[in-house]
């Protein structure tokens, strides 16, 4: 793919980060390969984590391209970013068709970002995870790259005020090794996809460089304030059922 926009927006968000006394803490990006495709599986704790995830392939100078949203493609100051990083947009109402994309750029030799957790996690835990990454990697023939985020919940996530300047704050980006999927058994083989990354997600918080005893960002399982994974699910329960009341009050509006 032919890229213009995509790396020079990478060298500007370096040099800010930098201004900014942002800090990264980085482990198994080796993982990632430097040729071919692969399917890149990445949690999900704020609105932001794209931006940062894929500072986890520059060592093996790759460029990721995340499966967003379409609500990020129709913004008219995203949209055409989106494009032109040649990001996979992704109508949950019509999700086969970015299904496909995806198996084709990993086919073709693309790093395809994906977060299966598909919606931010209020616990900040590794919820409950779709199959769709193992699916597509198997599907493709590529190997399955486990990653988590931490720290980006500190600059925009749910229920808490944004912080964008990040200034002085610390990411971390940790990648495991790829997993070799079948897809013969795609809920088992999420399920070890989901312990890899708990696994790597206790890795992340325990090496963090403050601890997350009594702070909202981290989970009630590491002495964080933040929701248990039941109270979570509740809230999100919560948020969905919220919504889909507005989108029936709009359509009634609209008759």
């Amino acid at each position: 793919m032919r890229d213009i926009t995509y790396p020079v927006v990478i060298v500007t968000a370096k040099t800010l980060f930098k201004v900014l006394g942002m800090k990264f803490q980085m482990s198994g990006t080796g993982h990632i390969p430097a040729k071919g495709g692969a399917i890149l599986a990445c949690n999900h704790i704020s609105y932001v984590d794209f931006v940062f995830d894929g500072l986890a392939a520059q060592p093996s100078n790759r460029l990721v391209r995340f499966m967003a949203k379409k609500e990020a493609f129709t913004h008219p100051v995203s949209g055409p970013l989106m494009r032109s990083f040649h990001h996979i947009e992704v109508d949950r109402d019509a999700g086969e068709a970015s299904y496909r994309r995806a198996v084709e750029y990993a086919r073709e030799g693309e790093i395809v970002g994906v977060f299966p957790e598909a919606t931010i996690s209020r616990s900040f835990e590794i919820k409950e995870l779709k199959t769709g990454a193992v699916r597509m990697a198997a599907e493709a023939g590529v190997p399955l790259v486990p990653m988590v985020t931490w720290g980006t919940q500190l600059l925009k996530t749910k229920d808490h005020e944004s912080d964008l300047k990040g200034r002085g704050k610390t990411i971390a980006l940790h990648v495991g090794e790829p997993l070799d999927v079948t897809g013969q058994d795609p809920v088992a083989e999420t399920a070890r996809l989901g312990e890899v990354m708990t696994t790597l997600l206790d890795k992340a918080i325990t090496e963090y460089p403050i601890s997350p005893v009594g702070q909202w960002w981290a989970p009630a399982r590491h002495g964080g304030l933040a929701p248990t994974p039941q109270e979570a699910a509740r809230l999100d329960a919560e948020e969905k059922a919220e919504r889909a009341a507005r989108r029936a009050a709009k359509q009634q509006g609209d008759v």
